[in-house]
């Protein structure tokens, strides 16, 4: 088994290479599915959540408005803290559970384990590679506004929020454009997977 970070900073395309990844047969783990899941209504993070930040944060089902609570962590450093601390290690050993479930079924599978915080997680000592997906700041702003409907202000801030982008390039061992064609991301994504596969074959 290989277990793929894959990150970058906020709109830059992760998604989208994500995407393309599994057209080539690897298997993503999407860390925003598992936050979702693991704050579902009644359950430890929800609990702690709700008693941190209020009820204020409440959607009339009972979910996490994820908007409104994001209004108030990227305003705040300390905020947002603690809603990481809640939700990072559970999103963890979610992850780490799911890895454990594919090798045992595809002893060779190649896992791309999606995360926007890995660095700030501490995810980068987990995973076997590193791939960091980039774009200069005027894509992000525009895409946060087009996609989430920000500000410029407001998508600012969710940028900045997170650690530098040309720092997680340098940490990186692949780094990927994600202002490219998704036709000429397919063709360095494939090599990728090539270069990855035959690297984890015996001699």
């Amino acid at each position: 088994m290989i277990l793929v970070g894959l990150t970058g900073g906020i709109a830059t395309g992760k998604s989208t290479v994500a995407s393309i990844f599994r057209r080539f047969g690897a298997t993503v783990i999407d860390a925003d599915q598992l936050a979702r899941e693991v704050v579902r209504p009644g359950k430890p993070a929800w609990r702690e959540i709700v008693k941190s930040f209020g009820k204020r944060v409440l959607l009339p089902d009972r979910t996490i408005d994820r908007p409104a609570l994001g209004s108030i962590v990227f305003h705040n450093r300390r905020k947002l803290r603690r809603l990481e601390q809640i939700i990072h290690p559970r999103v963890a050993r979610e992850q780490q559970r799911r890895a454990r479930d594919i090798a045992r079924r595809t002893p060779d599978a190649l896992i791309i384990y999606e995360v926007p915080l890995l660095f700030e997680a501490g995810v980068n000592t987990r995973v076997d590679k590193i791939i960091v997906v980039t774009a200069d700041r005027g894509t992000q702003v525009a895409r946060l506004k087009r996609r989430n409907g920000l500000t410029r202000r407001e998508a600012i801030q969710r940028i900045t929020s997170q650690l530098p982008l040309a720092e997680k390039a340098r940490r990186a061992d692949i780094v990927l454009d994600g202002t490219k064609s998704k036709s000429s991301l397919s063709r360095e994504i494939r090599r990728v997977v090539h270069d990855l596969r035959a690297r984890d074959r015996p001699v």
